[in-house]
């Protein structure tokens, strides 16, 4: 045990002590923040306006389509003819031909482009003419439009809990996301730190040093105090992020006070000494701030049950593939054989990350409870389940099927860890494995 020990200490050191782990450990969560800012930033500035031109000969549509961020409409006073001789050259990027009896004819409408026009402005103008001929229809049936204004609604329901404990507020978009990002989590950082545990073993194997460490510590030791080394600098580093990315809100917080209490301090400032104050501070204490409903649905959720779980999932997980990792690691003599074994190694964790996107839609589902149980795709499947919560039975089955799992995987890579780490020069084979792991000696 105690050389087990020595191992680990040894490998925790030399990575933790890397000058890439402490930067990576200060900057991780700034990068993933920054990471999706820039990816939201780029997203909504790259959307450039269209402009359309619209030769109406119907004459019911002319100012009818509303401009947006994505849209400009133009009505030129043309021909058909005419329009489609100018258009390209007066900054139109597409041209639509609504025909006289498109009432009647719908389908009839004709986009002009100078290129393919893309499907999403084809579908943006398709639902701009299709909403107006709905409109005049209903006209003509004696509905009129501030009937259809009137008629239309925005439910913004508020969804409760209900357990033993009582009820609760909570918040489906924020557990969806906090589930999706467990999920993903546990998924990047298994095959990372499992990859780093294979590459470790392979290393010391071509390196020959392996023959020296191994006349004073046995192959089993040896694969267990890396994997176990590995397991902690894992564990750092997603112990001092949740640390790092807690003290950054409740800093930015405290400093710039919560958005609710800002809103609502701004709006009354304002409202003071406006006619009809009441009833417009009523109307606006009902709307809802964007912002201040993220904060109010991360508060809903039962945090540290989903920190607790997914430090145990992504243990649990790891340690499951991260023998496997450290077995072919030391079956193969370089990292071009290792493709022929790692297929089936992946296969089950890209399959936990499709489940999971199904778990998503029906977290009670058979699917999902299945997926969640099995030891290879439980990782990720029971992290999108918990933030919506789950049995104590079935989340108790996982665990221990996990457990059992990994003491099966471990028991599994120490057959072909004691063979292959001294085997050099032959090409491995599953066949030659599996000789490996019934070897008596």
């Amino acid at each position: 045990m105690n050389t087990i020990f020595l191992i680990i200490k040894r490998e925790y050191l030399v990575r933790v002590r890397k000058k890439s782990f402490i930067v990576m450990t200060i900057l991780g969560p700034v990068l993933i923040f920054g990471f999706y800012a820039i990816i939201g930033w780029a997203a909504i500035s790259s959307i450039n306006q269209k402009k359309i031109a619209v030769v109406d000969e119907s004459g019911r549509f002319v100012g009818k389509f509303k401009n947006d961020d994505e849209t400009v409409f133009s009505f030129p006073n043309e021909s058909l003819a005419d329009a489609k001789k100018t258009f390209v050259k007066q900054g139109y990027n597409a041209l639509v031909f609504i025909p006289k009896d498109v009432i009647e004819y719908p389908k009839t409408v004709q986009i002009f482009a100078e290129k393919s026009v893309s499907l999403a402005l084809q579908n943006h103008i398709e639902r701009a003419i299709s909403k107006e001929i709905e409109a005049i229809k209903l006209e003509q049936a004696g509905i009129t439009q501030r009937i259809i204004e009137d008629a239309k609604v925005n439910v913004d329901a508020q969804t409760i809990s209900m357990s033993d404990a009582g009820e609760k507020n909570s918040n489906g978009i924020a557990t969806t996301i906090i589930s999706g990002f467990c999920a993903i989590l546990i998924y990047i950082s298994v095959l990372i730190y499992g990859t780093q545990v294979m590459r470790g073993v392979m290393e010391e194997k071509t390196n020959r040093i392996v023959e020296v460490i191994i006349s004073s510590v046995k192959p089993f030791q040896l694969m267990m105090g890396k994997i176990i080394g590995v397991a902690l600098v894992g564990l750092t580093q997603f112990m001092l992020w949740i640390i790092l990315s807690v003290g950054l809100i409740t800093v930015g917080s405290k400093v710039m006070g919560t958005p609710k209490e800002t809103a609502q301090s701004a709006m009354t400032t304002r409202m003071n000494g406006m006619p009809g104050q009441q009833e417009v501070q009523q109307k606006m204490a009902k709307a809802k701030n964007p912002v201040s409903d993220v904060m109010s649905a991360i508060e809903t959720l039962n945090i540290p049950m989903i920190v607790a779980c997914f430090l145990f999932y992504f243990l649990g997980g790891y340690l499951l593939y991260s023998a496997l990792f450290g077995a072919v690691g030391a079956a193969v003599d370089s990292e071009t054989e290792t493709q022929q074994f790692m297929f089936p190694i992946m296969m089950p964790i890209i399959a936990a990350i499709a489940f999971a996107q199904i778990a998503v839609r029906d977290p009670d589902g058979p699917l999902a409870f299945w997926t969640s149980v099995i030891p290879f795709t439980s990782p990720v499947v029971m992290m999108v389940r918990i933030p919506f919560g789950v049995p104590g039975w079935q989340l108790a089955l996982s665990m221990l099927l996990l457990v059992l799992g990994f003491v099966g995987t471990t028991w599994l890579a120490a057959r072909i860890y004691r063979v292959g780490i001294l085997m050099y020069g032959k090409k491995t084979s599953f066949r030659e494995l599996s000789k490996w792991v019934f070897y008596k000696g």
